[in-house]
């Protein structure tokens, strides 16, 4: 994102591990988060007259919360791809059993939210990222 000319500001908040950093993430959330995260700025990127992102990483016992704001306002340029970035992203939440809400920010702007479980099914094991990112 950087290198498209995207300024982007991290915040993390949440349960933190011994030795004050976030503790690991489950395989396929890990995967998740990270595709969803630069899905996300990718949009921003060619969606978004904004040079600058926010993203907010919530780190709690049961779940990662991602947050990525910008403050627009769109282009309503058609910046090529293939138009499937949130549904990908949806696809992606729903397979560990989460969520992904997008759309526009009052007063300007848009915001993508993931919600991605870290242990789910009834042994608490984390589920498995989807097929093609193993």
């Amino acid at each position: 994102a950087g290198s498209a000319g995207l300024t982007v500001a991290v915040t993390t908040e949440g349960a933190l591990a011994k030795g004050g950093t976030p503790g690991k993430l489950p395989p396929g959330a890990d995967l998740a988060a990270f595709r969803i995260l630069q899905e996300a700025l990718t949009n921003v990127v060619r969606h978004s007259g904004s040079r600058h992102a926010r993203v907010l990483v919530r780190h709690e016992k049961a779940a990662l919360t991602l947050r990525v704001d910008d403050d627009g306002p769109a282009t309503g340029a058609d910046a090529g791809g293939s138009g499937n970035g949130l549904a990908g992203m949806r696809e992606r939440a729903a397979a560990l059993g989460g969520t992904i809400e997008a759309g526009p920010r009052p007063g300007g702007g848009f915001r993508v939210t993931a919600v991605l479980p870290l242990r789910t099914g009834r042994g608490g094991e984390a589920r498995t990222a989807p097929r093609e990112d193993q």
